[in-house]
């Protein structure tokens, strides 16, 4: 199979351009961005632009960002906000000479941070990792393994200065097979990772303790099944998933190495899908999974306190909370057409969530201050 150019790349992205109920019979490919158009819709609580966000990071509440891109199918550039505690700016980053998009972003500090996802993402035959690093000053490209075929990373996780983890996915020969990088205080090296045929990996999360969790999906149709992966500290194993046929993964946060979340959806992408580990096995906890709905982000501050993000397949923001005992649904401010992409959280009275609006065309940013969304 090719990969066709152009064609929605995860899950979670046909979800936010209404796609979601085609998802399961549709594999990963190379990243598309609407071409954007002028839209009445201006959000006095965030910063708006045109292009999408798909990851956003904190490291308090007077530091965070949010990338994504901007620019149409054939002109997509790497885009970059930045929260000093006041407002969201733009901020420079790279973009290297054609389709570039960022996926993924992780902040230790307001001086120090990551930004993974591709360049030469509009055709499968050119399609390159990339990666981008906060020095505290600026956003600089840093060299990056990018196997043969097509490459891209889609998710980031930091641990300090010297550790952290980025993966994706490759598809060369026809097949698609789990990428991922790690970050040993020097350079990103390729590591060996479990790559069951068609599988793919959307997210990543690190744990104090060296602990790590990379979250996918491989095979297609009623066929796909979740991936989940866990590092113990020598090798990434496969771990095993309670997740039902036909379901994805598309994010995961982890608390401590005995707690962390995974979601996604299941039944073809029809269904919201919520998975907790226990310190000893996921299992498949109970969500408010109405019909069309997609997690696609999720985030922790504690064992007791979690949020969810997602979209409906015909538009529409979906956010989940978990208080310890269960999720329930937090209305979102988010006008009908929205989607959520990425969620992040430092306490129970900050959060972050991104995505876009007006049929992906302009960036969406809200905020949870401990008491309701704006």
């Amino acid at each position: 199979m090719r990969v066709p150019p152009l064609v929605v790349r995860s899950v979670r992205m046909l979800a936010l351009l209404g796609l979601a109920g085609t998802a399961a019979g549709i594999a990963p490919a190379a990243a598309a961005t609407a071409a954007p158009r002028p839209v009445a819709f201006h959000s006095p609580a965030s910063f708006t632009i045109s292009g999408n966000l798909r990851g956003v990071a904190a490291a308090s509440s007077r530091s965070a960002w949010a990338v994504g891109s901007t620019g149409g199918p054939l002109s997509s550039r790497t885009l970059v906000l930045r929260w000093n505690g006041t407002a969201w700016t733009r901020v420079p980053s790279p973009s290297p000479a054609g389709v570039s998009a960022l996926y993924g972003v992780a902040a230790l500090s307001a001086g120090r941070a990551w930004a993974v996802g591709c360049t030469g993402c509009s055709t499968n035959r050119s399609g390159k990792t990339l990666i981008l690093h906060w020095n505290g000053a600026a956003w600089k490209r840093v060299p990056s393994p990018s196997p043969a075929g097509y490459s891209v990373l889609t998710g980031v996780a930091a641990l300090s200065a010297g550790s952290a983890w980025a993966v994706g996915y490759t598809y060369a020969s026809g097949v698609f097979r789990t990428l991922v990088l790690r970050w040993n205080g020097t350079g990103w090296k390729r590591t060996p990772s479990p790559a069951p045929a068609g599988g793919y990996l959307e997210g990543v999360a690190a744990a104090s303790g060296g602990g790590a969790w990379a979250v996918g999906t491989y095979g297609t149709g009623t066929s796909a099944r979740a991936l989940l992966l866990g590092w113990s500290g020598a090798a990434w194993k496969r771990i095993a998933s309670p997740a039902p046929r036909a379901s994805y993964l598309t994010s995961v946060a982890a608390v401590s190495a005995r707690s962390a979340w995974a979601v996604g959806c299941t039944a073809r992408c029809t269904r919201t899908l919520i998975l907790r580990w226990t310190g000893s096995a996921w299992k498949q906890v109970p969500s408010l999974s109405r019909a069309g709905y997609v997690l696609a982000s999720v985030a922790a501050a504690s064992g007791t306190s979690a949020w969810a993000v997602g979209n409906a397949g015909g538009g529409g923001d979906l956010i989940e909370r978990w208080n310890g005992q269960a999720w329930v649904q937090a209305p979102g401010p988010a006008p009908a057409g929205d989607g959520l992409a990425g969620v992040a959280v430092t306490s129970t009275t900050n959060a972050w969530a991104v995505g876009c609006t007006a049929s992906c065309t302009k960036t969406l940013i809200l905020r949870w201050n401990g008491a309701t969304w704006k």
